[in-house]
């Protein structure tokens, strides 16, 4: 399965309202997990079995805890038992679609 979630505190006091030093301890979190990750400026995908992925998301948003007074958690899943590396599978699958439309 793949899951991309994002974790953020709210009530941090700061004035700025920046969460960045409590998503680098999510982050942080995931790819000291040793499963297949990607960040972006808005997710975090990553991959593996059920119980693995959302141990890791667990651990990640008590990782935020300390940052504010509550968390918040979005989730999306993607589950397709028997199926491993899909996080770049389902690119790779994209992006010669596009390149077949093109031609």
């Amino acid at each position: 399965m793949i899951v991309a979630f994002s974790v953020a505190p709210s009530g941090t006091g700061r004035e700025d309202g920046s969460v960045h030093d409590a998503v680098a301890a999510a982050v942080t979190v995931v790819r000291e997990s040793g499963l297949p990750h990607r960040t972006s400026s808005m997710f975090t995908e990553i991959e593996g079995e059920w119980d693995e992925v959302f141990a890791v998301v667990k651990a990640a948003t008590a990782a935020v805890e300390p940052f504010g007074s509550r968390v918040s958690l979005v989730l999306k899943a993607d589950i397709r038992p028997g199926r491993s590396g899909e996080m770049e599978g389902k690119i790779e699958r994209l992006e010669k679609a596009i390149h077949e439309l093109a031609d």
